[in-house]
């Protein structure tokens, strides 16, 4: 009986739980990065048709990258914004192992919410422009917008603000960018395109190559994520 009455307590806060970060996540401001994401895709993809450009598996990838890009940036950088703003962040830290029971539900949140759209913008590239492997093409999507947000509310927690965490990730973007012609053919390329081999370079090289770069992103967003959580056990620093 006990057991039962815990595992519908559970279920009940857990239920909670979500729908408070869905508030967060879909915050009023959210809508916009949304608006932003969809015109940006339509407006490159109408543009490259316009001009007859090659549609192909790695110009699809290279035109959902800033779409999901947007769609992270969001929840990820003003999530403990919010929290402040609403008051209740204090509350939250008042909750044994707060960045497990709560932070680790929106994350997970955010990442499966932001994949399934990117799964239906890719299932709606392959309608509208070229057939794609769809779910391959969102998972390779993926790699980088999960580093860039997991290094997003990794800063989010050490600069605590949401505008200034948004320009720290603007101004690292531009960097990375600049940087990504010099890193082209290297693991260490964040904007790597795994469908687009450089010239003279051998397929299974380049394979190998998409292969590190994969695993490098993975495990720099694990590390950006658990430190994250550390900080987020400094409760003196963030009320």
């Amino acid at each position: 009986m006990d057991s039962a009455i815990n595992t519908i307590n559970f279920w009940t806060l857990f239920r909670k739980m979500i729908k408070y970060n869905m508030k967060v996540i879909f915050g009023s401001r959210f809508i916009w990065f949304v608006l932003a994401a969809m015109a940006f895709y339509f407006f490159i993809a109408i543009t490259n048709i316009y001009d007859n450009d090659t549609i192909d598996e790695a110009f699809i990838y290279g035109l959902q990258i800033t779409p999901g890009l947007l769609l992270i940036f969001y929840p990820m950088t003003f999530g403990i914004q919010n929290d402040l703003d609403a008051g209740i962040l204090e509350i939250l830290f008042g909750i044994p192992d707060y960045r497990y029971k709560v932070w680790l539900v929106r994350l997970l949140l955010v990442f499966v919410l932001v994949f399934l759209m990117m799964l239906g913008l890719t299932v709606m590239s392959y309608y509208l422009l070229a057939p794609v492997s769809i779910f391959e093409l969102a998972v390779q999507v993926m790699f980088p917008v999960y580093f860039l947000g997991s290094m997003a509310f990794m800063f989010s927690t050490i600069i605590k603000n949401g505008n200034g965490t948004a320009v720290v990730m603007v101004i690292i973007g531009v960097g990375l960018l600049i940087l990504s012609g010099m890193f082209e053919r290297t693991m260490w390329n964040i904007f790597l395109n795994p469908f687009e081999i450089p010239n003279r370079l051998n397929e299974m090289v380049w394979q190998e190559i998409a292969m590190k770069n994969r695993i490098f992103q993975a495990v720099g967003s694990l590390l950006f994520i658990l430190y994250g959580l550390f900080n987020l056990q400094n409760r003196e620093k963030f009320l």
